[in-house]
């Protein structure tokens, strides 16, 4: 079944987004009807998006159509999501990053609300549970995307059921409650030889992605970073992943032309593969729950098109 989506490319097209104009003095008016006195609060459906717009005029004439507009100020929230996985260290950054874009953001880990006070954490929703016991009630209603970080490692079975099972169950949830995306955090293969990703650790992985392929065909999102590097802190200490993965990647990326021929050997990816930042991998989450055209399988370096895309 994963083998199925293993040559599906990632789409990506720009949409435009809905633009509430504001007044100038050579526009027409908006509202060239008579206006007398009007209150409005209005929540729009757009696709997966609630644009929610909230308006006061009072004591406004327009019986002359060339009169200046009314100024319009919107209050826009246009997503909510749920990142499993969310305390977790690239679960963190996608937090981070998109309470940076105005994000409504829920956490749902095993060890709920981290323990470092960085003034966004207290901007997200800390839900502790599991996922295959979580309550979807209290967590997916009224989202518009959800973003799993599952994944670990152990026993074949372990990981089976942590990359795996872990992220099936999450991807049926999603479906059951029409959430219109869902974007999994996979994993790059390394141009491994086939006996090799036959292990618990990549099959997970892949059984994950075919789910998330078929249950959201023209929406779902897969991210097949390879190694992430940035600060990670694990009990307290920060380990900095990024001296050692921000020079190798740079290193890379730097001598590429003359190290491509490499890469068609086997596993050769293991070494070449240039690592990626975690802050690029979050970035292209948000690329993805912003634009409703994206979906498919992304690759390193269209993690990093993505990122930059988000970052301007």
């Amino acid at each position: 079944m994963a083998s199925s989506f293993s040559n599906i490319g990632a789409i990506c097209k720009l949409p435009s987004a809905p633009c509430i104009s504001s007044s100038s003095s050579s526009s027409k008016a908006l509202f060239p009807t008579t206006l007398l006195s009007y209150n409005h609060s209005q929540s729009l459906a757009l696709g997966s998006r609630r644009l929610c717009i909230r308006g006061s005029y009072a004591g406004a004439v327009r019986e002359n159509p060339n009169s200046d507009a009314i100024d319009v100020v919107a209050d826009v929230k246009t997503e909510r999501i749920v990142v499993i996985g969310g305390s977790g260290f690239v679960g963190s950054a996608i937090c981070k990053a998109a309470v940076s874009r105005g994000i409504e953001v829920i956490s749902l880990s095993r060890s709920g609300r981290p323990s470092y006070s960085d003034s966004w954490v207290d901007q997200v929703t800390w839900m502790t549970g599991d996922v295959f016991y979580a309550i979807w009630d209290e967590i997916l209603v009224g989202v518009t995307a959800v973003v799993s970080t599952l994944g670990g490692f152990g026993s074949d079975e372990q990981m089976q059921r942590i990359d795996g099972e872990s992220n099936v169950v999450a991807v049926n949830a999603a479906k059951d409650y029409r959430i219109p995306k869902f974007i999994l955090i996979s994993v790059h293969d390394y141009n491994l030889p086939s006996f090799l990703l036959q292990s618990g650790y990549f099959k997970g992985k892949r059984k994950a992605e075919s789910e998330v392929l078929s249950k959201f065909p023209s929406s779902g999102v897969v991210l097949r970073p390879a190694f992430i590097y940035g600060k990670r802190k694990f009990n307290g200490v920060e380990i900095p992943l990024d001296l050692i993965g921000e020079p190798v990647e740079k290193l890379l990326r730097a001598t590429e032309s003359f190290i491509k021929p490499l890469n068609s050997l086997p596993a050769s990816d293991l070494v070449l593969a240039p690592p990626v930042s975690v802050d690029d991998v979050a970035y292209a989450v948000i690329n993805a729950i912003k634009d409703d055209d994206c979906f498919g399988i992304f690759t390193i370096e269209q993690i990093k098109e993505a990122a930059a895309g988000v970052k301007v």
